[in-house]
């Protein structure tokens, strides 16, 4: 007797990876529904890079307004209203919440607004109650930060909270140092608080190569950003004035108006009913796939955050992609996880593609190391004397390319078509070949010698 199913998928989490295997799959024919307990659009677009990107753009014009003077500019009662930036963030959200509920409902995607946990190989159980049977589940639910267990733990918040702000903090205290505290530290920063960061070790953004980072830090310091390494949080107490008093492993207290945790992000799958049905799940409780996106049980299936390869968005939108050509397009496809272009978002920001230095040497390969080391015009009026800074990491028997690492303004918006240069396996020689595009930064990229 043939199995009946309610759906041929049914996914739980809409985030990017979720919508887009959503929308996917149901271009191939197949019967769809997602569930989301919170908000359509997951982490990127509602509590994530979206949002901040937009606070990023926002604190830009602390700076362009000092600057303004030097080419010329009169500026006069310059104020800035945190509840408007707010408000206007949030207002946006909502905007591609829609945008992402539009997409769901323009592909004849069913969506149900709550909770849902795996009770089985084939069947999803809803919070209301109802239980549906799936052909294929995929699991989508992403990642959640993680709050350190320390006394008054209660009166920190997270990336997630840091949005809802209601009134601007003169001082905060940021633990971490990754990508998310240094993006935050530049936005606070930069609309006028006093800004700590607060670090387990004595480095920020592992994994970055490491001249870039020392820069940034350089940088940011001269900017007022002031650092507290090899001192973790070991208390948070709350005053009779609702400031609050922050202790620190091995260095005197700080007394802050927020203080947000940036430790980093745990898959989302506490109480998913995973294992129960026979799905493995990793030390830190991250979904384990194959190449595929497959798990333990055949028919269910993961993307994204959840099963903690690369947390990045278009990864995995790309993921999500795959999983449906592969399942319901007859086109069975992976994801290549080789020379992913990432960006932190601080000020300056920087950006890299595939190797650093100190990755390329660990190989054994002999390499060679091009560097440029400029003033980007856009600061010769700044009150901030910054350089920018490139670097090309090059393999020396065949001249590839395998790594391009920068730190200067708009090097995000720079990095996405060099990166495309490293994917191809492009040379140094290709590089020295391309004609020079005078005035800008992105020259310095071909001039090296």
């Amino acid at each position: 007797m043939t199995e009946t199913f309610d759906y041929d998928l049914f996914v739980i989490g809409a985030g990017s990876g979720g919508v887009r295997a959503s929308r996917i799959a149901a271009s191939h024919g197949a019967r769809v529904a997602v569930a989301e307990e919170f908000r359509v659009g997951g982490t990127c677009v509602i509590r994530g890079c979206v949002p901040k990107k937009l606070l990023v753009y926002a604190s830009h014009f602390a700076h362009g307004l000092e600057d303004a003077a030097g080419f010329g500019w009169t500026i006069e009662g310059k104020q800035f209203d945190w509840a408007k930036l707010r408000d206007f963030v949030a207002s946006d959200v909502d905007r591609l919440e829609r945008a992402y509920t539009s997409t769901l409902d323009n592909n004849k995607v069913d969506h149900f607004h709550e909770r849902a946990s795996v009770a089985g190989p084939n069947l999803v159980r809803l919070a209301s109650g109802r239980e549906i049977r799936a052909k294929h589940i995929l699991i989508a639910v992403g990642a959640w930060p993680v709050m350190p267990d320390f006394p008054g733990n209660e009166h920190a918040i997270t990336s997630n909270e840091v949005f809802h702000l209601k009134a601007f903090p003169k001082r905060v205290v940021i633990q971490g140092a990754g990508y998310i505290a240094m993006e935050f530290a530049g936005i606070f920063n930069a609309l006028g608080a006093q800004v700590t960061v607060v670090n387990r070790s004595n480095r920020i953004l592992r994994g970055y190569d490491h001249d870039l980072t020392e820069r940034l830090m350089a940088m940011t310091e001269k900017r007022g950003i002031e650092y507290r390494f090899d001192s973790p949080i070991c208390g948070i107490e709350k005053l009779a004035d609702g400031s609050l008093r922050v202790a620190l492993d091995g260095h005197d207290p700080i007394e802050a108006d927020v203080v947000l945790v940036a430790t980093g992000r745990r898959p989302k799958t506490v109480g998913l009913g995973l294992e129960e049905a026979g799905v493995k799940l990793g030390a830190n409780g991250e979904v384990i796939v194959d190449d595929y996106g497959q798990t333990s049980v055949p028919s269910i299936h993961a993307v994204g955050d959840v099963t903690d390869r690369v947390q990045l968005t278009p990864v995995a939108i790309r993921e999500g992609h795959a999983f449906a050509d592969t399942v319901f397009g007859g086109k069975p496809r992976t994801t290549a996880y080789d020379a992913i272009p990432s960006a932190v978002f601080s000020q300056p920001p920087l950006a890299a593609v595939g190797l650093t230095e100190m990755q390329a040497r660990d190989t054994g390969a002999e390499i060679k190391v091009f560097t440029s080391d400029f003033r980007p015009m856009t600061n010769m009026f700044s009150t901030q004397v910054e350089r920018g800074y490139y670097k090309l990491v090059v393999d020396a028997a065949s001249d590839k390319v395998l790594g391009i690492h920068m730190i200067s303004p708009e090097a995000p918006e720079i990095l996405q078509a060099a990166a495309i240069a490293v994917k191809a396996g492009l040379t140094k020689a290709d590089f020295d070949a391309t004609m020079a595009l005078h005035p800008s930064m992105a020259e310095e990229l071909v001039l090296m010698r």
